[in-house]
């Protein structure tokens, strides 16, 4: 694999030219201009200062009790981004790594990490895992099968087993990676993961589970609950991961960001009384990527043609990018707040009357390559200025998760994006 390095910018330089106040998150109009003059488009920014506050957000996560800072340990998702540049300003404020495979295990390395700062939880079996796990890999068993392939490989040790919590949540089912409906982690088969780490010696020091992406703090304690339940089955484990998928509101609605203080507050809570009853503190991981990511970084492009369909059909604006770059509205429907920049500057308050209605096209030759359409594929207009030209600049906001570490390269031959960090 190629793993390219990311062009830095001085926040400084920018902001000095900031102008007055936008709704976008942390660029103005000649901050993307700037940006624009200086790199070729369509590209990724990140914003270290957006991603910063939310590593507080997450390092805050168990404030609401004292006794469990010691006993607490944040991951990141890496498959929600896996820059070179993020895992370094994340290794630096002692965030951990929850990799998904092990070239993510590689990359991290690569990127800093020790083996023993990473965890693998794949649902693959790769053939070289134990080169990793040998060096302090830690190995999540996600499967029976692969339970009983790392006794055989390393007996007499230490395992952390995934188990399907059997319920999570998600803005559609293709989010959601708990319940009968996904095949992560292991189902009601807490028997034989007892016969098999009886057979090869096995002590299961950590449990964990994943919900999926969701706000409400009723389906965490659930979850949680849950999850618990099964440690006490498991009188040596020491550790219990409830996973991530702590929602971002990208498009700034009523259902808001996950509170994170007061999901914390909660499964504190349950982790006191875990302790009362059991006589047993658990050390308490969690491991998001899209809290971390996805309001930290935008994708940057041109408007590159504006057609239109008649009285009954819509106003196009196709951009130079697509659903080879960012494919989560092609995915899931997923909507992302779009902003239109003129290049001249006298322009800036006229794009920001929305009194048009546009679909959003991407560049690749797929009917489906929209980056504003419902979860079934059909076009949805949004809200933009009645006047939008060919070669204004386009910021498409909530493109630090998922977006990037997706991309369908080499789809139409296009080829992988530039990516560019606004260092504070």
């Amino acid at each position: 694999c190629v793993w390219r390095n990311i062009t830095v910018m001085e926040e400084d330089e920018l902001v000095g030219r900031q102008g007055p106040p936008t709704p976008m998150r942390f660029l103005s109009p000649q901050m993307a201009r700037d940006i624009a003059t200086q790199h070729s488009l369509p590209l990724f920014v990140y914003s270290e200062k957006a991603l910063c506050s939310q590593i507080e957000k997450i390092r805050s996560f168990v404030s609401s009790d004292a006794s469990r800072s010691s006993y607490y340990t944040p991951r990141y998702a890496m498959k929600a981004n896996p820059c070179f540049a993020i895992l370094r300003i994340l290794r630096a404020h002692g965030i951990l790594i929850d990799a998904s495979s092990t070239y993510e295990v590689e990359r991290a390395i690569m990127s800093g990490y020790l083996p023993q700062e990473i965890q693998l939880t794949s649902q693959e079996l790769s053939p070289n895992m134990s080169k990793y796990i040998a060096k302090g890999t830690k190995f999540n068993a996600c499967s029976l099968h692969q339970l009983e392939e790392y006794g055989k490989q390393f007996p007499n040790s230490k395992v952390s087993v995934r188990f399907n919590p059997g319920k999570g949540t998600g803005h559609c089912l293709k989010t959601n990676v708990g319940g009968s409906h996904s095949s992560f982690g292991i189902w009601e088969q807490i028997p034989e993961v007892k016969a098999c780490c009886k057979k090869y010696g096995l002590t299961v020091g950590t449990v964990h589970s994943h919900i999926g992406s969701g706000t409400d703090p009723r389906v965490w304690e659930e979850v949680a609950q849950r999850t618990l339940d099964i440690v006490r089955q498991f009188p040596e484990a020491t550790t219990v991961n409830l996973g991530g998928g702590f929602h971002m509101d990208r498009m700034g609605g009523e259902a808001g960001d996950a509170n994170m203080a007061l999901i914390g507050k909660v499964i504190c809570q349950l982790l006191a009384n875990f302790e009362r009853e059991e006589n047993r503190k658990l050390h308490l991981e969690i491991e998001p990527g899209t809290y971390f990511m996805a309001c930290s970084g935008v994708l940057l492009a041109r408007v590159n043609d504006v057609v239109g369909t008649g009285q009954n059909g819509y106003n196009f604006v196709k951009l130079n990018t697509g659903m080879d770059a960012l494919t989560r509205p092609c995915l899931y429907g997923s909507k992302h707040p779009i902003h239109f920049i003129s290049s001249d500057p006298s322009r800036d308050e006229e794009r920001m009357v929305l009194d048009g209605q546009l679909v959003v096209a991407g560049h690749n030759c797929e009917t489906g390559d929209l980056f504003t359409q419902s979860p079934l594929g059909v076009p949805e207009p949004i809200a933009g200025p009645s006047t939008v030209e060919i070669g204004d600049i386009t910021v498409i906001e909530g493109a630090g998760a998922y977006c990037s570490s997706m991309c369908t390269k080499n789809y139409n031959s296009y080829p992988e994006l530039e990516e560019v960090l606004i260092r504070t």
